[in-house]
């Protein structure tokens, strides 16, 4: 294998814990309440899957001006020819001694089954810190065959503000697992999007394990098309309470995809704050799966959090699974959640289609609506990548 980013001997070690957490669990099971609704032979292709050893060009287009591009393609060093901005630099090795598995301890994932998988076969790591305002960053992850691991840490230290975007693209018998940790500083600023679309082959694990400090700021938007197995999972701790963390989704599935989005937000102190909308839009044969779960102890006193699950079903051989979760032991707090699924209203294609618009453009319509609240959250510089035509081609396929 080809030289990796920084931490390469931190790396090691973690892969050995991987490999030997993966001979211990084997792979999930449908007696498992996380993988209940998995389709597990799919799960076992990409596990059996090598990882990759090529590295591919990238279909990405141009970057907006002043944007910073980081290509990570699980061989490269994502930083070599690149010069960094000021206030954005790399982690040393024994920074990241220390924060490397933090958060995901905090989050309570680093034994997580897809976790572990992760663990076993990285060998690329980026370890950034952030430092003030820095220009917007954008990191790519290349398509290739075979499996492509990549681990990222963020360190946002307090009062910063970053802007991430994170684009993921797979092509034929192609498999993403990701793993990124982030930690943000008091008052601190993280504007997340990820953008995830592939032509209905490939497969996508993605987990997130963001720490917040108090009065910080995370806003998270997920897009995400197209995979044959597609699962993606951020889970939130505010430490101390007093942080603000905003949660957007949208997936799309078509023909036979399964996609699924787990989340997590556990309030660790009081005047929390959570505002969450997921939507799924299911056509074809195919399966969404969202569950999220907010966790509210009692010294998460006047937290104030709501959950949304809106779901779209486009065929009647299509399905969607929902399960919002609100676990609250503490007594001063606001707390909501709710879940619809139905189908294209027939009020408002009559409307439309009163109005001369045929029926095929009245539901292209439509959906261009729904998948465009959640669209338009992503970074502004997300629209060099024309990602709501992306999505809407991928359901019309």
């Amino acid at each position: 294998m080809a030289a990796v980013s920084t931490g390469e001997h931190v790396l090691a070690p973690v892969q050995q814990r991987g490999q030997a957490a993966l001979g211990r669990l084997g792979l999930p099971t449908r007696k498992q309440e996380a993988w209940r609704l998995t389709n597990l032979s799919r799960l076992e292709a990409v596990a059996r899957m090598p990882v990759n050893g090529v590295a591919t060009a990238s279909d990405a287009p141009p970057c907006l001006d002043g944007v910073v591009r980081l290509v990570l393609d699980g061989v490269n060093d994502p930083l070599e020819g690149v010069t960094l901005p000021e206030g954005l630099t790399h982690l040393e090795p024994k920074e990241l001694e220390l924060a490397l598995g933090h958060t995901l301890d905090r989050c309570g994932s680093s034994d997580d089954w897809l976790v572990e998988f992760n663990h076993a076969s990285a060998q690329q790591l980026l370890a950034l810190r952030v430092r003030g305002t820095v220009p917007p960053l954008e990191i790519t992850m290349a398509a290739a065959s075979g499996l492509i691991p990549t681990r990222v840490l963020l360190v946002v230290e307090e009062k910063a503000q970053l802007e991430l975007l994170q684009v993921f693209s797979g092509r034929g018998e192609a498999a993403h697992s990701h793993l990124m940790e982030v930690h943000l500083g008091q008052e601190a600023q993280f504007n997340h999007g990820v953008l995830a679309c592939a032509d209905g082959v490939a497969a996508l694990f993605a987990q997130l394990a963001v720490e917040q400090e108090p009065r910080s700021t995370y806003n998270f938007t997920s897009v995400i098309q197209g995979w044959s197995l597609g699962r993606i999972e951020p889970r939130v701790v505010q430490v101390d309470g007093q942080a603000s963390t905003t949660l957007k989704g949208l997936a799309v599935a078509d023909l036979e995809q399964q996609l699924a989005v787990h989340t997590s937000v556990c309030f660790e102190g009081p005047d929390g704050e959570l505002d969450q909308l997921q939507k799924c839009l299911a056509a074809g044969r195919s399966h969404t799966i969202f569950n999220g779960a907010i966790n509210v102890p009692r010294k998460a006193q006047r937290t104030n959090a709501a959950q949304l699950s809106r779901n779209l079903l486009l065929s009647d051989r299509a399905r969607v699974d929902t399960k919002p979760e609100l676990e609250i032991v503490a007594d001063d707090v606001r707390c909501a959640h709710g879940a619809t699924v139905s189908q294209l209203q027939e009020d408002e294609l009559f409307y439309l289609r009163s109005r001369g618009i045929g029926a095929s453009d009245a539901a292209a319509l439509l959906l261009r609506g729904a998948c465009q609240e959640v669209v338009d959250r992503l970074p502004t510089h997300a629209l060099a990548w024309r990602p709501l035509e992306r999505v809407l081609a991928g359901l019309a396929s």
